[in-house]
């Protein structure tokens, strides 16, 4: 069989071009000319230098392919770029699908639980639950709308399967992607943590969901490839743990957490760059994104692993590469 993988130097689709080849799959990817290649060294992958925003590049890697997993995305956790996320998450999402139609080829269409509608500390969400949605951040826009694309698409006849990963931790995070917020915890000592959570999974436990998906998965349906679900404090201080640092002392205030959003806010409309810390990102770290795994379980065999292992091989790989030191 074989597959093609947009995003593949990226951290989820790294990993599942990794777990894939490992599987003996024959393995395709798309890259960007200004594309890191490094995540791809020593992989034995047949690499197409295309642009994702254009129907015959796509239709050209698409050309023999059984299964195109398409997790590519541009993420920016606040109010600017929402043309640029709509271009890069939408259309060019919108593009893969009708061109897989076209082909009759599979497409596994990796979102986020951002996509969802927004859970709560008790209360889990699930694939049936849409609404109310979360911040209508760039990203959380641009990922429903990528959705919206597919389920368009399915109704005109792709096999279609959509995949909504949780936080994501493990190797392999050449960016880094979440890594970043682990090097961040390790390399500066921040008292407060943000006061939500979130639903925690091994990156290679979301790469073998996938592979199922590609088997097993329903065209149309959604599956969360979620894992434990837990709250800022304790990742941070897990995290903090395994680097052998010192963690948070409490859970950030929704009032500070306010204060700091609106100052990020007001930092856009003077230097025109949204720092990471904006109202967005503030009110995104206070909320439980707390997810129900158990579709995927019961359909998929998705299995989930410990956090605070994967959280150690991540550890081990930032050492390793680099990234940071003991």
């Amino acid at each position: 069989m074989r597959i093609l993988i947009t995003g593949a130097t990226g951290f989820l689709g790294n990993n599942l071009t990794r777990t894939l080849l490992a599987n003996n799959y024959d393995v395709a990817v798309t890259l960007r000319q200004s594309s890191n290649r490094k995540p791809l060294d020593g992989l034995a992958v047949e690499i197409f230098n295309i642009d994702l925003n254009r129907p015959s590049d796509i239709a050209m890697a698409l050309t023999d392919v059984d299964v195109v997993v398409h997790s590519a995305a541009m993420i920016q956790i606040g109010w600017t770029k929402q043309e640029e996320s709509r271009k890069f998450n939408v259309e060019a999402t919108a593009l893969i699908a009708q061109a897989a139609r076209r082909k009759n080829c599979r497409m596994i269409h990796v979102s986020s639980v951002d996509a969802l509608g927004a859970a709560t500390e008790h209360q889990p969400g699930n694939e049936e639950i849409l609404d109310p949605p979360k911040p209508a951040c760039s990203y959380v826009v641009s990922k429903r709308e990528s959705e919206s694309a597919v389920i368009l698409e399915v109704a005109k006849g792709l096999d279609g399967v959509i995949i909504n990963p949780g936080f994501m931790v493990g190797p392999n995070d050449w960016k880094p992607s979440s890594g970043e917020m682990m090097l961040a915890v390790a390399s500066t000592f921040t008292p407060y943590a943000p006061a939500g959570g979130c639903s925690v999974a091994d990156v290679r436990d979301v790469a073998d969901g996938i592979v199922s998906a590609i088997k097993h998965g329903q065209t149309g349906q959604r599956y969360i490839l979620g894992g434990e679900n837990m709250s800022y404090f304790d990742l941070w201080t897990m995290m903090a743990g395994v680097a052998q640092k010192k963690g948070p002392k409490n859970r950030l205030p929704n009032w500070l957490a306010k204060l700091a959003g609106k100052a990020g806010d007001l930092a856009t409309l003077v230097t025109r760059r949204e720092p990471q810390v904006n109202s967005a990102a503030t009110a995104m770290g206070q909320m439980f994104h707390y997810y129900s795994s158990e579709k995927a379980k019961r359909e998929l065999g998705y299995r989930i692993g410990s956090v605070e292992d994967a959280l150690h091989d991540a550890w081990e790989w930032f050492l390793r590469h680099g990234y940071a030191k003991r």
